[in-house]
């Protein structure tokens, strides 16, 4: 198993669901979702399977042994079985802050009741973890403007609307903007 040298605990659970890092065995699943939903990813182009080894092999698992990471990336699991992947992502550590990722398997992210409890649940167990094993003092998102539940979500898990970056992305040649949310955890 995968292990997070930083994380005394590697499983966060809360009832059926659990985040725990990503195992070998969960890339090709994550790398699908990816490229089947783009069009809300910072991601220019589809990840082929060699690409995703290599990202996985020199950017993530290449940290595992550090006490200060750049990133964490856990798989959401419900009953054991991977439904979604996130993290904590451009993790500062000097000034305790961490930006929070999420997506869902393409599946359960078009059932918008799935797609809820999973992203509302991940965001409980990632805020658990951000705050009891890592003392992180605030966690912040960046969501493309057009994604109104999703922003609706992260508001109700207690992410305040701090701004948004005024046309910062070209999404299909149309500039659009990104909404910033952040969460206080002390």
């Amino acid at each position: 198993m995968i292990k997070y040298k930083c994380l005394k605990n590697q499983i966060t659970i809360k009832g059926g669901y659990s985040i725990a890092p990503v195992q070998r065995e969960d890339i090709e699943a994550i790398r699908n979702w990816r490229n089947q939903q783009m069009a809300v990813l910072r991601q220019a182009a589809e990840i082929t399977k060699d690409e995703q080894k290599g990202y996985f092999s020199q950017e993530v698992w290449s940290q595992i042994e550090n006490n200060e990471p750049s990133q964490i990336l856990l798989g959401l699991l419900l009953d054991d079985k991977l439904i979604g992947y996130g993290g904590l992502v451009h993790i500062s550590w000097e000034h305790k802050r961490a930006e929070v990722s999420f997506l869902s398997a393409t599946d359960r992210a078009e059932v918008p009741p799935l797609y809820s409890k999973d992203f509302v649940t991940f965001l409980t167990l990632i805020k658990l973890l951000a705050t009891d094993q890592l003392r992180l003092n605030r966690l912040f998102s960046e969501t493309y403007h057009f994604r109104k539940s999703h922003i609706s979500l992260l508001e109700s898990a207690g992410f305040v609307k701090e701004g948004a970056l005024r046309q910062h992305t070209l999404l299909d040649g149309k500039p659009i903007d990104s909404i910033i949310h952040g969460c206080l955890l002390s």
